[in-house]
C-alpha cells in the first residue's frame, strides 16, 4: 500500500478519530486577488505567481485546515488549452502540477497538515470522446501526485457519474486513498442519476470518502449528503462523508447550481455566507455524520477559522488564528462604543439576519436554466478561441430559451 508522509497520521486514519477540516476555494479567491482569470478558471499562477498561492495555503493553515490541497483544479492538458487558453504551450500541465504540489507541501511542512492531490472533470469528457480519452488525461495528471508522494487524491467537481467513475478507477491505480465529492445537489446528477446512486457508485468504484463539493450552498449541499447518506446506508456501503460547498447562498439556483445564476461569476457577494453560518454548516455537518468539512468557491480562511472553532471540543484545539479572534464577538468588549461592545454576545450574532444594503434588490434570482449537457453541440471543446459564430449560436440558444 502506498505511505505518504511517514511522520503524519494518514486522512483515513484521521477520519477514524474525529473531523478533518479541509481548506477553501483557491479559484475564486485568487481572482479576487487578480491571480486567477475568471472564464478558463486554470491554476498557472502556481508558476506565474507562486508566492500569491503560497501565501494562501499558509492562511488556511493557519484558519485551522488539516489539508493543504495541492492548486490542480482544471489542470488537465485538455482544459489548459481549451477555447485559446495558452497555460498549456507556456508552462505545461505537468510543471502547474508540480509547482501546485511543492507550494502545498512546502505549507503543510509548516504544521501538521496532509497534501491532497486533485483531479476534475474534463472537457474530453463533455466532448464525448469516450472512456480511453479520458482516462488518459487523468493519468497524466495523476502521475504527477505519485510521483511527489501526496498523501491522497480527490476526483472533485464532476457533474456526471460515469466520468467520476472512470476518475476514481484511475485514482485507485495508485494505491492511495481516494475521496470523490459531485458537484451536484440533492436531485442528482446532470443525467438525471440520483445522489444517492451516485454515493453508492463512488463506493463500488473504490471511493474511500465520498460527498459533494462546490455548485451549491451549505444547506443545500448538506441535503445532498443526507440523501447519498441514505443511499449508501440501504445499499450496506460505509464509506466517510465529505462536504466542500460554496460560500455563497443559493436557494433559487436549479440542477446546474450557481454556475445557472445570472450573477455567476463577478457579482456573487451579495451572496456571500458570514462566519456565523458557518459555525451552524459546521455543526449541522458534524451531526449528520460528516467528518471531512472544508469549504469551495467563496470559501475565505476566516470561513474555515469558524469551522474549526464550531468544531474546537471535538478535535480538541482551536486554529492559532483564533489567537486574533475571540468566539462569538467576544473582542468587541474592547471597542470604544457601547452598542458595538453590547454585540459581543453569541445570541446577538446567531440569529442577525444580514441586510444586503441594496434598496429594492430581490431576495432571488431566476437562473438561466439552459438544460445543457454532455451530449450537446454546444458543449463540443476545441483549442482554437471561441469563434463570433459559436458565441452567436450561444446568444440564439439562449434568446429560444427566454421565447
Amino acid at each position: 500500500m502506498f505511505q505518504g508522509s511517514a511522520a503524519k497520521q494518514g486522512i483515513l486514519e484521521r477520519l477514524a478519530k474525529g473531523p478533518v477540516i479541509g481548506d477553501g476555494g483557491f479559484v475564486f479567491a485568487l481572482e479576487k486577488r487578480g491571480y486567477v482569470k475568471a472564464g478558463p478558471w486554470t491554476p498557472e499562477a502556481t508558476m506565474e505567481s507562486p508566492e500569491a498561492v503560497r501565501q494562501l495555503h499558509r492562511e488556511f493553515l493557519r484558519a485551522g485546515a488539516d489539508v493543504m490541497q495541492a492548486f490542480t483544479f482544471y489542470a488537465s492538458d485538455d482544459k489548459l488549452q481549451n477555447r485559446g487558453n495558452e497555460a498549456q504551450s507556456k508552462f505545461s500541465g505537468q510543471a502547474i502540477n508540480q509547482a501546485a504540489c511543492d507550494l502545498a507541501r512546502e505549507v503543510a511542512n509548516e504544521g501538521d497538515a496532509l497534501v491532497l492531490g486533485g483531479i476534475c472533470q474534463t472537457p474530453t469528457y463533455l466532448s464525448g470522446k469516450g472512456k480511453e480519452a479520458v482516462q488518459a488525461e487523468l493519468r497524466k495528471q495523476i502521475q504527477v501526485f505519485v510521483t511527489n508522494k501526496v498523501d491522497f487524491l480527490l476526483c472533485e467537481y464532476f457533474e456526471h457519474i460515469e466520468e467520476m467513475e472512470w476518475a476514481i478507477q484511475v485514482c485507485k491505480e495508485t494505491g492511495m486513498p481516494v475521496a470523490g465529492t459531485m458537484c451536484i445537489g440533492p436531485d442528482g446528477d446532470l443525467h438525471g442519476v440520483t445522489s444517492g446512486e451516485c454515493a453508492v457508485r463512488m463506493a463500488k468504484a473504490g471511493a474511500d470518502i465520498v460527498g459533494v463539493n462546490c455548485h451549491f450552498d451549505p444547506e443545500t449541499s448538506l441535503a445532498a449528503v443526507k440523501v447519498m447518506k441514505e443511499g449508501l446506508d440501504a445499499a450496506g456501503l460505509k464509506p466517510y462523508l465529505m462536504v466542500q460547498p460554496l460560500a455563497y447562498k443559493t436557494p433559487d439556483a436549479s440542477r446546474q447550481g450557481f454556475i445557472d445564476l445570472p450573477e455567476f461569476p463577478f457579482a456573487l457577494e451579495p451572496r456571500i455566507c458570514t462566519r456565523w453560518e458557518m459555525h451552524k454548516y459546521a455543526r449541522d455537518a458534524y451531526n449528520l455524520g460528516v467528518r471531512y468539512i472544508g469549504g469551495c468557491c467563496g470559501f475565505e480562511p476566516y470561513h474555515i477559522r469558524a469551522v474549526a472553532e464550531e468544531l474546537a471540543v471535538e478535535r480538541k484545539d482551536k486554529p492559532a488564528g483564533s489567537v486574533k479572534h475571540d468566539m462569538w464577538g467576544g473582542g468587541l468588549r474592547m471597542h470604544t462604543k457601547p452598542w458595538v461592545r453590547a454585540r459581543a454576545n453569541r445570541d446577538y450574532w446567531e440569529n442577525l439576519k444580514p441586510s444586503s444594503g441594496r434598496p429594492f434588490s430581490a431576495s432571488m434570482s431566476k437562473p438561466d436554466q439552459w438544460g445543457i449537457t454532455a451530449g450537446d453541440k454546444l458543449l463540443i471543446q476545441h483549442a482554437e478561441k471561441t469563434t463570433d459564430e459559436e458565441q452567436n449560436e450561444v446568444l440564439t440558444k439562449k434568446s429560444s430559451l427566454k421565447a
